[in-house]
């Protein structure tokens, strides 16, 4: 993370604009905050360093890519001691089907936003990963009928 910047009007203004368009010429996005390019190109860069704009990337279809199978899986720990939990943090960041994984107080300990081509695929790397991830006591899938909110971006 960066440090703290104060974020004003105008720097909210940049931030809707890329957020709906993030490959934007620094000339247009000028155009549409009202600034001369070279103050728009700092403050930009300032937003950048700051680590307020994590990075720039392609969304991508999951159905175009063959991946139109998703799951929410539910875990539940056995343990929920400091090497478990890391132990299973690491396992789960190397499941690249795993698009998103959050830990949550309550029960269960954690969420897992899981993409596979279909059933027969999913069940493989249920089987053959999710289930033996360290520290699983149990797990619980949910497939995903339908989004209807999909990577909204932050309100500004």
């Amino acid at each position: 993370m960066g440090r703290e910047l104060p974020i004003d009007r105008v720097d909210r203004e940049i931030l809707a604009e890329l957020q709906k368009d993030g490959r934007q010429t620094i000339t247009e996005l000028s155009e549409k905050v009202r600034l001369s390019i070279s103050r728009c190109q700092r403050r930009l860069r300032e937003l950048e360093r700051a680590g307020v704009i994590r990075g720039y990337k392609a969304v991508l279809d999951p159905e175009a890519m063959g991946l139109g199978f998703e799951a929410l899986v539910f875990v539940t720990l056995q343990r929920e001691d400091q090497s478990t939990l890391a132990a299973f943090d690491e396992a789960v960041a190397a499941i690249p089907n795993v698009l998103q994984a959050q830990r949550l107080f309550g029960d269960p300990d954690c969420l897992l936003h899981v993409v596979a081509v279909d059933l027969a695929d999913y069940r493989k790397l249920y089987e053959g990963q999710l289930t033996r991830l360290p520290g699983v006591q149990k797990l619980t899938s949910t497939i995903v009928m339908k989004h209807i909110v999909e990577a909204r971006p932050l309100p500004t």
